[in-house]
């Protein structure tokens, strides 16, 4: 199984017009690379996390109108599913590829993962590189720059993620769509692995 990074041609799939026609790229051009990754990655992760880990590709299949502007492939726990689960995300937007840890809203996860930013802000703080983001919404693909995040918003997100139904979090990092190592499949997988295991106080912290 290999994985050869990701082209142009791929980020240029989420900006075709119309449903079916974006979704043919997808399916073309992004999903077999997704899926390559996830193989790649399940058993690492699995390791890393000390349980086994389920690779799921992204299938929009609820989409009727609306093209998504956005693909990924998850790693959590779980062999059914992901979204009720603390877990591990590669995806991309057409202007970036997006490397993080997610807890969204489906989770009942969320009231932990809040304990735990209490307890643990100042840790949360040292452990997250300056260039990771944050993020409250999947759907979005801004975010906020960690060295740009102080302990009161840390803070915020925390209280929404126990008081807001719809609240999210999502960290990581973004490399975008011309950055050299996105062509360089074994350089860009390392980078995912020491990105997940940067990540991983985050995940432990969720349960």
């Amino acid at each position: 199984m290999t994985f050869a990074g990701f082209t142009g041609q791929d980020f240029d799939s989420l900006t075709i017009p119309g449903l079916e026609p974006r979704m043919e790229a997808i399916i073309a051009n992004i999903r077999p690379k997704l899926a390559a990754l996830g193989g790649i990655i399940a058993p690492y992760l699995s390791a890393l996390c000390g349980e086994e880990m389920f690779p799921h590709v992204a299938k929009h299949a609820r989409r009727t109108i609306n093209p998504p502007e956005d693909t990924w492939i998850a790693w959590s726990s779980s062999k059914r599913g992901y979204k009720a689960l603390p877990h591990f995300q590669v995806g991309m937007f057409s202007t970036h590829l997006f490397v993080i840890f997610a807890v969204i809203y489906e989770s009942p996860n969320k009231v932990a993962v809040a304990k735990f930013f209490e307890k643990n802000t100042d840790q949360v703080q040292k452990l997250v590189p300056s260039d990771f983001y944050w993020s409250t919404d999947h759907m979005k693909p801004e975010g906020t720059l960690h060295r740009d995040m102080d302990k009161d918003a840390l803070l915020q997100i925390a209280d929404k993620l126990k008081t807001v139904k719809k609240s999210e979090l999502l960290c990581g990092l973004r490399l975008d769509r011309d950055h050299p190592l996105l062509q360089d499949g074994a350089g860009l997988t390392r980078k995912i692995e020491q990105t997940f295991e940067t990540l991983l106080p985050l995940y432990k912290g969720s349960f």
